[in-house]
């Protein structure tokens, strides 16, 4: 059985200077950081699939992307994997103070969770973090999507919120209005920039009031695009030819075979 420890001497090795893997060598925080986001995204794509066979050979692409900051870092003298175990201990113990301490637990998951992000906020205080809005933490490396839901989120925690689905379903036909007076003004860039965002931030706001993963239902949604569309060329190629050489409406006689094909096999 292997241990962490071999996977630490691995990563040292694969970087020594002198007899490691130049390509491991010459990587810094900044290249390696796509890797560690396209990684936890394979890692949730196997999830959403029920492959925990993969699920595990995942975690492991992402347990080596923390060990390789890690080394990186103990090699410019920030800090080193071993620091990065405590402080994630030190920090859930913190955080949890109603399992390791002596306060009470809350009611529910939500009232947890609204213990935690005071927890949170008193943390950045504490640190000289000058922040105090409700919107503080949310980060900016996270994809917009996902940040446009933490926004949420926290507005809605101080009561900045919708009182159901139906206004946001009013406010969707409003945005998607405003587009299409965009478009009928002569489609400015900068303004559908900005129109077509405000058409996302309430899909964001939909998937929420609805409680859906906005990236499970994207991806549910690029699953069956890429289905369709290959049975689409497979149909294209069984009667003899390319998809691209067929006009846009026999296309899409292709795409509703498919869509009837995969209703027949429900």
């Amino acid at each position: 059985m292997n241990s962490i420890d071999d996977l630490l001497a691995i990563m040292a090795r694969l970087r020594n200077r002198e007899n490691g893997c130049p390509w491991d060598v010459e990587q810094t925080f900044e290249t390696i950081a796509p890797y560690t986001i396209e990684e936890a995204y394979e890692v949730a794509d196997a999830i959403d699939r029920k492959d925990y066979a993969h699920l595990r050979d995942e975690l492991g692409d992402l347990l080596l992307q923390v060990v390789f900051h890690a080394r990186m870092a103990e090699e410019d003298g920030h800090f080193a994997f071993a620091d990065v175990v405590a402080a994630i201990c030190d920090k859930m113990v913190r955080r949890h103070p109603h399992v390791f301490g002596e306060a009470e637990a809350a009611p529910s998951a939500v009232a947890q969770l609204a213990n935690w992000e005071e927890l949170k906020a008193g943390e950045r205080a504490a640190q000289g973090d000058a922040d105090s809005s409700a919107l503080a933490g949310v980060s900016r490396g996270m994809p917009e999507w996902q940040r446009a839901l933490k926004l949420q989120q926290k507005a809605a925690r101080v009561g900045f919120d919708w009182p159901d689905v139906n206004p946001v379903f009013d406010k969707l036909h409003e945005e998607i209005d405003e587009v299409r007076a965009e478009f009928a003004a002569g489609a400015d860039a900068a303004r559908l920039t900005d129109e077509i965002g405000d058409v996302l931030f309430v899909c964001v706001n939909l998937a929420r009031h609805a409680k859906v993963d906005v990236s499970q239902a994207l991806r549910h949604a690029n699953a069956k695009f890429e289905k369709r569309f290959r049975r689409m060329e497979a149909f294209a190629a069984a009667e003899g030819g390319a998809l691209a050489e067929r006009p846009l409406a026999a296309q899409d006689a292709l795409w509703n075979r498919a869509k009837a094909e995969e209703r027949g096999s429900e």
